[in-house]
């Protein structure tokens, strides 16, 4: 594993979406028996020019998210390597019982790609908003569940859980996203990244909320506060050596996640904590609410996703230890 981090809080002018679809592009081009199936939504996956470029690579199975699972699985059965993409809601709540079935439960290694996580599904709405997507395939034995930070990391992470053999559940947010890492840089599953060091605190974040946790480092800092701050981007299987190793070298620790806190990131590495190191915890993230309609910094405020929301929970771990 190797990485650059950028870290300057801009906001990229890629869609992030094409680092999938750019990675899936060189799989094919390679002659791998890549497949990837849509669900009426090769326009806001961006895969149109996978489908003129490999029209048997690509496939359309309508707005039957069940439906493609099924489809999915059994492509996977003949020997394909098979990604499977609908918005989060959908490729999660939907078509759930079938990816445990057809698919995890049968040892067959889909991929399955929920765009639009969390408040980033903004405009779509509450019904669109997936808090517990991540939740659900936590819950399958053996399968391993990322929520990737900007265009570099999922394009990397693409084409090893490709590779991996194993059942997977991937978020994706397809268009705005702030650039952390340079293009290039080289990730592993099951390894959390540390960013930044430091003494006082520990910031365990994923996908939009390790900018965050960069700007709450950044604070934290200018008041005399060490924070480490780290990249958690696979849930499962966690990287527990570093979660410990967090404990001990700083004392406590805020979660920080685009989800629910009681199913998601946080309750992984507070269940690890609590067998392990227990030490005074914070979690940031969605608390027990649905999903509304709205742009994505107004939800990210309203959901206390923020960077301010992160320093103040940093600064009550530090007074409960």
């Amino acid at each position: 594993m190797s990485f650059t981090l950028i870290g300057k809080h801009e906001k990229d002018s890629r869609a992030m979406r094409d680092a999938y679809v750019t990675a899936v592009h060189d799989l094919m081009a390679k002659g791998e028996p890549v497949v990837h199936i849509d669900c009426d939504l090769e326009g806001c996956s961006n895969v149109g020019k996978l489908a003129k470029e490999f029209p048997n690579n690509v496939y359309n199975a309508g707005i039957a998210e069940a439906n493609a699972m099924g489809i999915a699985a059994g492509l996977t059965a003949t020997g394909k390597t098979v990604f499977m993409h609908s918005f989060g809601p959908f490729a999660s709540r939907r078509a759930f019982d079938q990816a445990f079935m057809s698919a995890a439960y049968a040892g067959l290694p889909v991929h399955v790609i929920g765009s639009d996580p969390g408040v980033c599904a903004a405009f779509n709405g509450g019904t669109h908003m997936p808090f517990e997507d991540m939740a659900l395939y936590l819950s399958v034995p053996d399968a391993v569940v990322i929520d990737p930070t900007d265009y570099a990391m999922l394009n990397c992470l693409t084409g090893k859980l490709a590779a991996s053999g194993k059942f997977s559940y991937t978020r994706l947010v397809r268009k705005g996203f702030t650039t952390v890492y340079a293009d290039g840089s080289d990730f592993e599953i099951g390894k959390g990244i540390e960013l930044r060091d430091g003494k006082d605190v520990a910031i365990i974040a994923s996908g939009i909320l390790v900018d965050e946790a960069l700007k709450a480092e950044e604070a934290l800092k200018a008041e005399g506060i060490s924070a480490k701050v780290v990249d958690m981007f696979t849930w499962k299987p966690l990287d527990e050596e570093l979660v410990k190793k967090c404990a001990a070298e700083c004392g406590c620790i805020v979660t920080a996640e685009n989800h629910q806190v009681g199913c998601g990131l946080g309750s992984v590495v507070a269940n690890c904590l609590v067998k392990n190191a227990p030490v005074p915890m914070e979690m940031v993230g969605v608390q027990d609410r649905f999903g509304q309609v709205g742009p994505e910094d107004f939800l990210r405020k309203e959901y206390n996703l923020t960077a301010d929301d992160i320093v103040a929970a940093a600064k009550k771990a530090i007074s409960r230890k």
